[in-house]
């Protein structure tokens, strides 16, 4: 079934977004290197929108999971829309050489390093419209090189995904110390599975014990040990878990967030701006509230009885959808909740001339004026 999955994202994707294929010039290998793109849905009509990039290391075989799965999330808003790009790699071990003594890229591997920081990002920030978080994915050993960006100051990469990583040794240390201290937000997600390469499944489970134990907020760890799966079936049920880790603060509000978190703040309305500033912060984008947010959230005000939150919200409807009821019918639960109800009257009355949006339409504007005629005799 996992299997079919799979094929149904691949052919998903393929179908509906635009896949590229470029050689980028490189003075580190005196010869291009090829990859792959998938420009996001509508990439061309949205001229002033700006999408999160995921590097992926093995492109030949790693770029399509990848890809089908971040087009798949990203068409249900539970990931934003990304530039996806597969880097074709001839011959991966030398690309993911170390030396003997100090266990850091060396010949090939230094090109390969540099190649990527230096003129691979370069390049496509020149192409097309990268936002200020990105991402890296690899498998065994182009898992445990990615690593090593983790070492410069302040490290390349945002997030980084490794599918059971062929470590270098002193990986484990260097990590631990590296993380323990950094100052900018780190995703880190690894993935095992008790069909692992038995070698591979100890590294990966060691440096797990060692990054589950650091504390730091700006540290964010997760994990996976897939049951009965192999060294290469991991990779298909690690992909779609890794994006939904990562990008979990994207997601629409969910029943368990708002039950577990927003009826258990003091302010829904500030959980909302907070969310939403995050995801700006992190991810570079200015994405405007979903409806279903603010629904979640009145939703929660009225649990509350915050009525003084509904007006913030309603204020904050007008200004995202200034052409729609969503605003004034806020507004109005404010008056009516405040012990105003001629202004919430007159409020869910000159709203008619509005569109409808949502679950909110005329009608309920009009039921809720009706009832206040009726209670105050209006």
């Amino acid at each position: 079934m996992k299997k079919i999955l799979l094929l149904i994202l691949l052919a998903y994707s393929s179908i509906n977004a635009q896949v590229l294929y470029e050689s980028v010039p490189s003075s580190k290998f005196n010869e291009p290197r090829n990859v792959k793109i998938q420009l996001p849905r509508n990439y061309e009509a949205n001229e002033d929108k700006y999408y999160p990039v995921i590097l992926v290391l093995d492109g030949d075989y790693l770029f399509e999971p990848v890809a089908g799965s971040a087009d798949y999330y990203s068409y249900w808003e539970d990931m934003p829309q990304a530039i996806i790009v597969g880097v074709m790699q001839p011959d991966r071990m030398e690309d993911t050489v170390y030396d003997d003594a100090n266990f850091l890229p060396t010949g090939q591997g230094a090109d390969f390093f540099e190649f990527l920081g230096m003129e691979l990002l370069p390049w496509l920030n020149k192409q097309y419209r990268l936002a200020p978080f990105n991402v890296v994915v690899g498998h065994d050993a182009t898992a445990g090189f990615a690593n090593y960006y983790l070492m410069k100051n302040p490290p390349l990469f945002n997030a980084y995904i490794s599918l059971s990583p062929d470590l270098a040794p002193q990986m484990n240390e260097r990590l631990t110390t590296i993380l323990k201290q950094t100052e900018q937000q780190i995703f880190y997600y690894q993935a095992t599975g008790t069909e692992d390469i038995p070698s591979l499944r100890e590294e990966t489970l060691a440096l797990h014990q060692a990054l589950s134990g650091i504390e730091n907020e700006k540290f964010h760890y997760y994990f996976d040990d897939f049951q009965d799966a192999t060294h290469y079936s991991l990779v298909g049920r690690a992909i779609p878990k890794a994006l939904e880790k990562v990008f979990a603060v994207y997601r629409p509000i969910s029943k368990k967030e708002f039950t577990e978190k927003i009826l258990k703040v003091d302010s829904p309305f500030d959980y909302l701006i907070e969310k939403y500033t995050v995801m700006q912060n992190l991810f570079g984008l200015d994405d405007k509230i979903r409806i279903n947010d603010f629904i979640a959230i009145a939703a929660a005000l009225e649990k509350k009885s915050d009525w003084d939150g509904f007006e913030n919200l309603g204020k904050l409807a007008s200004k995202e959808y200034p052409e729609t009821i969503l605003g004034p019918y806020y507004l109005g639960r404010s008056y009516e909740g405040n012990g105003e109800p001629k202004k919430a009257m007159r409020t869910y009355e000159g709203a008619l001339v509005l569109k409808e949006i949502g679950d909110i339409n005329k009608d309920i504007l009009v039921a809720r004026s009706q009832q206040i005629k009726d209670d105050f005799g209006y």
